[in-house]
């Protein structure tokens, strides 16, 4: 009986505590959600805010990376992780942003926001505002780097995958959160920085990241690997062992999911005589999921758009893309025009 008891308050205490955490995989071009744990529900999310901070920072600040940023007042408050810049030091902003993610640098968050958003407040207006447009329903800033004693930012594992999706398609930022070692210095003193977010160093397929931690919000993480065409996104939300069950998953889910081509753009315009569309669809699938897609044609005439091509997977929507009228090219060589109408006629009638 004694036993019986022991075992069901250990079960309960497992569960309880496996109820505390978020975990999403998501494929980062489709944004197929392919496993999911408590996604959608809002936590505080410690540094990991600072992809948020960097995407604000880089988007409003592109064209001044290589400006001088004189800190202020604002670093003295700072306290946790930190790049210990001086009062009045000047570093480039490229720099501060490789301290901010390399180092998690608070103090850097703070500078950053100061120069981008003139406040600390105008700052977190901005990121807002990106949250907002981004489809991030869930998420509120209130600070730039995800400390929580005074302010405090919460958000989904979701809305994070969202956000990391999207901060993984710009260049410098693939760049900076994939970089272990960085060296800088400035009029006052020289900084060589190792990259905190350990995956870097242990996990081959990794491409982007970042870590957070505070006692309120617990370990989180967030971050993004390639394994041939595929890239997924994965956040995990106060989970103590976050280097392990990011590489676990990321294993079992390569496995289980390869990217496909559903339709090709170029056998689409030998199908379709006059249609055209922009881009070959492709998507995340498992082996035994192939023979459940679908594909209709839809057209419509309206304006420049001539329809839509709509892909079903087991009957639900999952691409929808643009169909184009093309334009009839002038062309006085009948006879090559001839030529080229029968190459058409030809494959049109093999599709």
């Amino acid at each position: 009986m004694k036993k019986t008891l022991f075992l069901i308050i250990i079960l309960i205490s497992i569960n309880t505590f496996a109820s505390n955490k978020s975990t999403i995989v998501m494929d980062t071009e489709s944004g197929r959600i392919l496993y999911q744990n408590n996604a959608n529900e809002k936590k505080l999310i410690a540094s990991t805010t600072k992809i948020m901070t960097f995407v604000v920072a880089y988007e409003y600040g592109k064209d001044f990376l290589d400006v001088l940023v004189k800190s202020g007042d604002e670093v003295l408050k700072m306290y946790g992780t930190s790049i210990y810049l001086s009062y009045k030091e000047e570093m480039l902003l490229r720099d501060l942003l490789y301290g901010l993610m390399l180092r998690s640098g608070n103090d850097a968050a703070e500078v950053i926001a100061y120069f981008i958003g003139g406040n600390e407040e105008g700052f977190v207006t901005l990121m807002n505002k990106k949250a907002k447009s981004l489809g991030m329903n869930n998420t509120i800033f209130k600070n730039p780097h995800g400390l929580d004693e005074y302010t405090k930012n919460y958000s989904t594992a979701y809305d994070l995958a969202i956000l990391s999706s999207y901060a993984s398609k710009i260049p410098f930022y693939r760049e900076v959160t994939s970089t272990k070692y960085y060296k800088t210095s400035t009029s006052l003193k020289a900084y060589s920085w190792t990259n905190r977010n350990k995956m870097v160093f242990m996990y081959p397929n990794y491409t982007t990241g970042k870590t957070g931690y505070t006692p309120s919000a617990g370990k989180t993480f967030v971050s993004t690997a390639k394994k041939d065409d595929l890239e997924l996104t994965i956040v995990t939300l106060n989970e103590p062992d976050i280097y392990e069950v990011h590489r676990m998953l990321y294993e079992e889910y390569f496995n289980k999911f390869k990217r496909k081509l559903i339709v090709s753009k170029n056998e689409f315009m030998l199908r379709y005589d006059d249609l055209y569309i922009k881009n070959d669809l492709y998507y995340p699938l498992k082996e035994n999921e192939e023979d459940k897609i679908d594909i209709k044609l839809n057209l419509n005439n309206m304006n420049d758009i001539k329809g839509e091509l709509i892909v079903y997977l087991d009957n639900k929507e999952i691409i929808k893309e643009p169909v184009y009228e093309r334009k009839k090219e002038l062309n006085h060589n009948n006879e090559n025009n001839s030529f080229l109408s029968k190459i058409k006629h030809f494959f049109n009638k093999l599709f």
